[in-house]
């Protein structure tokens, strides 16, 4: 079976520690031990992440240079997917057998100049701050802000992904049994100049989770795996009657609002996907439950062959 699997941000930089690489690192070493799992029982893996954090830290890093310093975000985001994926690469080439091999691919992700995304930005990228200090940050920087929790952050677009450029170039790695890291916090955002010839890089950050359907999608995988902080989806969340959906159909869980901030985008992303092909199903569930949401033991399920909507 050929399986996408989407790492949250908890595989990388859990809220409130310290982004530092050693704690990084230690994510991941976890998160590896989960996806080898995965490959080990002969399955094709391609791994994808979120980079919000790390971005919003690199951008915060090369203004303090001064005016003219800054790196613009197609680029800040080529930096993290080629450092988080060393770091997933590395980790998870230390719990596959010696002859599995594990490669990371910078990629292209094209988007749309028409976007509404770059009109309101929502993507939370960097460090939190209190609303003091976020909305200082945001006269003296020029940014957007916006409470993420009991937080504030920057946020920046987050247009939807068109396609993957690089998509042929996975297919031949997973053909050779490469475990492939790719498309890393949404890929690198680009679209073509209004020539229709020449690709550019835009200011924005793609949604991992939307990103990970496009590719899931384009490559023909069988599953879709986001895994995240979470068990699964849940109606009337932190209220008297939350309950786990185990199981629904994509039109029946499309009838039901998430936070645009958190849940949302999974959800959607997993709809796009399961909505892609018969067959095909993505599951949301917690990192730590990767094999059993790959039974069908853990997680929300989403599919077509799913009927109605199923709770716990």
């Amino acid at each position: 079976m050929r399986i996408v699997i989407a790492l949250g941000g908890n595989a990388l930089a859990k809220r409130g520690e310290p982004m530092t690489v050693e704690a990084q690192r230690a994510n991941v070493q976890a998160a590896a031990e989960a996806i080898g799992a995965v490959s080990n029982a002969g399955h094709e893996v391609v791994v994808t992440h979120g980079n919000g954090p790390q971005v919003g830290l690199l951008a915060l890093q090369a203004s303090a240079y001064g005016e003219g310093a800054e790196y613009p975000f197609d680029v800040l985001g080529a930096a993290t997917e080629g450092m988080i994926g060393y770091l997933i690469e590395q980790e998870l080439g230390n719990v596959v057998p010696v002859d599995q091999h594990v490669i990371t691919v910078l990629t292209q992700t094209e988007v749309s100049a028409d976007d509404p995304a770059f009109a309101d930005p929502t993507k939370f990228v960097g460090p939190v701050y209190t609303e003091e200090v976020a909305r200082r940050l945001a006269a003296e920087k020029g940014w957007t802000v916006k409470p993420d929790g009991a937080h504030w952050r920057r946020v920046v677009p987050s247009p939807a992904p068109v396609r993957i450029f690089e998509v042929a170039g996975i297919n031949l790695l997973l053909a050779a049994d490469f475990i492939v890291v790719t498309a890393g916090g949404g890929g690198i955002p680009t679209m073509f100049d209004e020539s229709g010839q020449r690709l550019r890089g835009v200011e924005a950050v793609i949604d991992k989770d939307r990103a990970a359907a496009v590719l899931a999608r384009d490559l023909r995988a069988d599953l879709l795996l986001i895994a995240t902080d979470a068990d699964g989806v849940f109606l009337d969340w932190g209220g008297p009657n939350q309950r786990l959906i185990t199981a629904a159909h994509p039109a029946e869980l499309g009838r039901l609002p998430f936070p645009a901030g958190s849940m949302g985008p999974k959800v959607e992303a997993a709809i796009a996907f399961a909505n892609s092909g018969a067959g095909r199903a993505a599951v949301i569930g917690s990192l730590d439950d990767l094999s059993a949401m790959l039974d069908g033991r853990a997680g929300t399920r989403v599919s077509l062959d799913v009927s109605g909507l199923h709770t716990r």
